[in-house]
């Protein structure tokens, strides 16, 4: 049987070479070795998009020579990630590529030198974190921590209390993501006061503004509270000291795939069964994700970085980034998973390669993409818009490796629409283009709000994926009967006013009527769901 392991690695090469596993081009202990002493990255999030994306620049780095420091990860959230999958393979990823003609390619991924738990009431892990923060040779702290880790408060604009407690016991308490950087930031400050890059890499807009507007947050309550010093704070904002660049990530790194569990048992490969952690993280020691990636940075790095534009990184300036992210977000790829992922459930699909055999969602998405979006698309020019597209509808989403649900798509929409659909009908609004044209984009909105009735397209009851929003939403809705059109009686009106969801007042902008109209066709009973999408991209 083969380990995941270094010394399998270094003692093995000739199996694993026979099953087709690329293996490391430098030694992982020697790696480890020189990254303790002289560190460079350090990583907080330490799931998939991190351990099959991210960790793999750095590899390219190391196997061309490019590099000789690895990168230290360190989780704020889920200690069991590094307890359970990290320590015992030495940090390593068996890292599976699903590529779209239905082969996959294997590496062991092993540029990972430590992973640690970023936990204040742990003063081993703590005491090594803050020897490597103050360490002058680190230039950067990357983050995969999704966007709900850079929030400080809730929805009604009030703070967590884990956020109010963090401010009020100061830093060596932290206990929030966001007060465990800060106050890594502040031994850093009082070691040495070296520049450092704080970037984050999620998928969300202006990542690096809403990491800095949070660590600036938690440093002037600690300064109010006498923890820290103004001279901190001044620190913090001056970007020539510590920045925080702006990023834009794109990659799918779906949940561990029990089809891929299988063929690396098959082939003698052990222990690769997945686990769900105390957090509920479902995490195995392998990463099944699509092979198209794309990483864009603000190429704001005062204390210098890893050479990653020889590893595909686009380094570039803000607004080009910002450009990228609104053309993936508001019309390449985004909007178009959403649409097909809420007319998906109701279709009865689990797979989102399976919704790309159905040619109604094909001309759904097609025509959302391409004849509704790139007219009004921002062309960041470093890619092409209608490449991009083309590789999503022609590659990304058919993979039938690619084992991405809708039902996961299709969590907290509430939350995207405004982004996803929303900047599409401001930009034809801003342009004077009739809204009254969009087909697609009405088309989506009415299939959203007409999911929330958890009632699929065979009038079966059906799970709606969790959203913040979905109680009230689906109070709102309440008394709409799937096969009765004449219960509806304008409850869509309240909703779509809302221009906090949508970005802008869809009755106001006059688009309200035409949703109305395609969520009514819905409603007429059984297959109406795909009567109407026939309706309206005949």
């Amino acid at each position: 049987m083969l380990n995941l392991n270094a010394a399998s690695v270094k003692e093995k090469a000739n199996e694993w070479s026979a099953v087709k596993v690329a293996l490391p081009k430098f030694d992982w202990q020697e790696m480890s070795d020189y990254t303790h002493q002289h560190p460079v990255w350090v990583h907080f999030g330490a799931g998939n998009i991190f351990r099959g994306f991210i960790a793999c620049l750095q590899q390219n780095l190391l196997n061309e020579g490019l590099a000789k420091s690895g990168i230290i990860a360190a989780d704020t959230f889920d200690y069991d990630i590094i307890d359970k999958i990290y320590t015992p393979h030495n940090h390593m990823t068996l890292n599976v590529t699903l590529n779209a003609d239905g082969t996959t390619s294997r590496e062991i991924i092993a540029s990972i030198a430590e992973g640690l738990r970023a936990d204040s009431t742990d003063a081993a892990q703590m005491s090594r974190l803050k020897e490597i923060f103050v360490n002058p040779e680190l230039q950067m702290v990357s983050f995969t921590i999704t966007e709900k880790g850079y929030a400080l408060g809730n929805m009604a604009g009030e703070l967590m209390p884990v956020v109010a407690a963090d401010m009020q016991d100061g830093p060596a308490k932290a206990r929030h993501a966001m007060s465990m950087v800060t106050a890594l930031m502040w031994e850093r400050y009082q070691a040495c006061k070296a520049p450092i890059a704080l970037v984050s890499m999620d998928n969300c807009s202006h990542n690096g503004e809403k990491l800095q507007n949070s660590v600036l947050a938690i440093a002037k309550a600690w300064k109010e509270n006498g923890f820290v010093d103004e001279g901190f704070l001044a620190y913090l904002s001056d970007e020539k000291q510590v920045s925080f660049p702006w990023s834009m990530i794109d990659k799918i790194t779906p949940r561990p795939h029990q089809m891929v569990q299988d063929s690396l048992t098959a082939d003698g490969i052990a222990d690769m069964e997945p686990i769900v952690t105390g957090k509920n993280t479902f995490i195995a020691p392998f990463v099944n994700a699509e092979r198209p990636q794309y990483l864009v940075v603000e190429d704001k790095f005062p204390n210098g970085r890893p050479a990653l534009e020889k590893a595909g990184v686009y380094l570039t300036d803000r607004d080009t980034v910002n450009n990228t992210e609104k053309m993936k977000v508001t019309t390449c790829l985004n909007p178009l998973h959403t649409a097909m992922s809420v007319f998906g459930c109701m279709l009865g699909y689990t797979l989102i390669c399976e919704e790309m055999k159905d040619s109604d969602i094909v001309a759904l998405i097609k025509r959302l993409g391409y004849v509704e979006g790139l007219p009004v698309v921002v062309d960041p020019k470093i890619l092409s818009p209608k490449a991009f597209i083309d590789e999503v509808v022609e590659q990304r989403l058919p993979n039938p490796f690619m084992p991405d649900a809708p039902q996961r798509i299709a969590t907290d929409t509430s939350q995207k629409v405004g982004i996803r659909f929303g900047e599409t009908i401001k930009s034809y609004l801003a342009a004077g283009k009739p809204v009254t044209d969009l087909i697609s984009v009405p088309l989506a909105l009415a299939g959203w709000l007409r999911y929330l009735l958890a009632v699929d397209d065979n009038g079966q009851p059906m799970e709606v994926s969790s959203d913040p929003m979905k109680e009230e939403l689906q109070a709102k809705l309440a008394g709409i009967v799937v096969g009765k059109p004449e219960t509806y009686n304008g409850q869509l009106k309240e909703i779509l006013s809302n221009a906090v969801i949508f970005g802008t007042d869809l009755v106001k902008a006059g688009l309200a009527d035409k949703i109305e109209a395609m969520f009514c066709d819905m409603l007429a009973g059984n297959g109406a769901v795909r009567a109407t999408l026939q309706k309206y991209l005949a």
